[in-house]
């Protein structure tokens, strides 16, 4: 009596979930996080106690003969419905009209589980049957209806999450798109699974036996198609957090030439706490951004308007868009007041009366922030700046500044 067909599935949505737990609990606010990892959970159950020695189990602890039937056609009533109203949510719109079909959806299943238990009651099932019930008792009163209740409830919800899926995968783009198609490409094996039953069980109305559709197809055709809806539900997820850390990551590694211009200056003021490694990259960022403009508020008294005007003007000259050559002109700039802070270890040029009026770079965000950096590091005029700053001695430092 082996059940590994059922728990495989189960297994594999189990491993996911896991995955998909740390961000639960980091983001557990999300609705979109919280009704993809529910389905999840769904999904395992239903495979697990749709495997027989599960069934059997179930039959024992409970004492009722059979009592697995109408708790796994609940079970898989419920994650159809969690599948729709997830589905809805996900693409929004206007709030009443997503309540309004979430609210009937889940009317819908609900009262179709609740069918399910009272034909199941009014029924009898004395017989055990842990793998073919649903063809054992095709012919049984008020059980006959039950199995075709069910059926007819998950074939309508494979249906719906197809066409609601695919409608709205030509609407978008990139992995969301990608994982909508995976996800009704799943979904529509609910067809052929309902299809396999249906068969079989109108086979035993007619007195004949294609019992091994039902019991041992179906299965495998209801397996892969949850593993490939989990897989589309988990992608778009998935690979938006990878793009957002990829470009969170780039950030950090872009505004390295900048904040390694600004370090010694930055670390003559109050040091601030250092993140370890291991710290998540967001944070690391931010870290970064303050040291950088802790350096500019520290370079401020020694930006010269005069190198920038140079500067832009070169930039211009050799082929720069204006947004570019107003970054090279701003990074000349800060190049220049980093030597010139390191010619005044005393501070003389901070306590001048004409302080105030010293010019700032644009850094209004980390866009303003990585092109000044990037400048840094490519720019041949902001590397003629560089040279003539470390060319300049001490004397001529004070003179010029006297």
């Amino acid at each position: 009596m082996d059940g590994s067909s059922y728990y495989f599935p189960a297994v594999a949505m189990a491993i996911v979930l896991v995955i998909k737990t740390p961000a639960l609990l980091r983001d557990w606010r999300d609705p979109l996080l919280r009704s993809v990892c529910a389905l999840l959970l769904l999904a395992g159950l239903v495979f697990c106690f749709a495997a027989p020695p599960t069934i059997a189990e179930v039959n024992h602890v409970t004492g009722v003969t059979n009592i697995s039937a109408p708790l796994v056609y609940v079970l898989l009533s419920t994650f159809s419905a969690s599948c729709l109203v997830l589905i809805i949510n996900w693409r929004g719109g206007p709030p009443e009209v997503t309540r309004r079909l979430t609210g009937r959806w889940i009317a819908g299943y609900g009262a179709v589980s609740a069918a399910i238990v009272v034909l199941f009651a009014l029924g009898d099932t004395p017989v055990e049957r842990l793998r073919d019930f649903d063809t054992y008792y095709a012919n049984t009163s008020f059980v006959r209806e039950m199995i075709v209740l069910y059926l007819a409830a998950f074939s309508v919800a494979g249906i719906a999450m197809v066409v609601m899926c695919w409608r709205w995968a030509l609407q978008v783009r990139g992995w969301l798109r990608a994982g909508l198609l995976i996800i009704a490409f799943g979904f529509l094996s609910n067809v052929p699974y309902s299809a396999l039953k249906f068969t079989a069980v109108v086979a035993r109305w007619n007195g004949g036996n294609l019992d091994d559709l039902s019991t041992y197809v179906a299965p495998l055709v209801a397996s892969a198609g949850a593993q490939i809806s989990a897989v589309g539900f988990c992608l778009p997820l998935a690979c938006q957090r990878i793009g957002d850390s990829w470009s969170t990551w780039s950030t950090y590694r872009r505004l390295g030439p900048l904040w390694r211009e600004l370090r010694p200056v930055a670390d003559q003021g109050e040091r601030a706490v250092r993140m370890s490694w291991w710290s998540p990259v967001q944070l690391q960022v931010t870290q970064r951004e303050s040291d950088i403009h802790d350096g500019m508020l520290n370079l401020h008294p020694y930006f010269d308007s005069e190198v920038r005007s140079r500067a832009y003007a070169a930039a211009v000259a050799s082929g720069s868009a204006p947004e570019e050559a107003r970054a090279e002109a701003d990074a000349a700039m800060v190049t220049a007041a980093v030597r010139a802070r390191a010619l005044d270890p005393e501070g003389r040029v901070v306590g001048s009366a004409e302080t105030g009026t010293a010019p700032t770079p644009s850094t209004d965000g980390p866009r303003d922030l990585v092109r000044l950096s990037l400048a840094l590091r490519q720019s041949p005029v902001v590397a003629a700046a560089r040279e003539h700053a470390a060319a300049l001695s001490e004397s001529d430092f004070h003179e010029r500044t006297s």
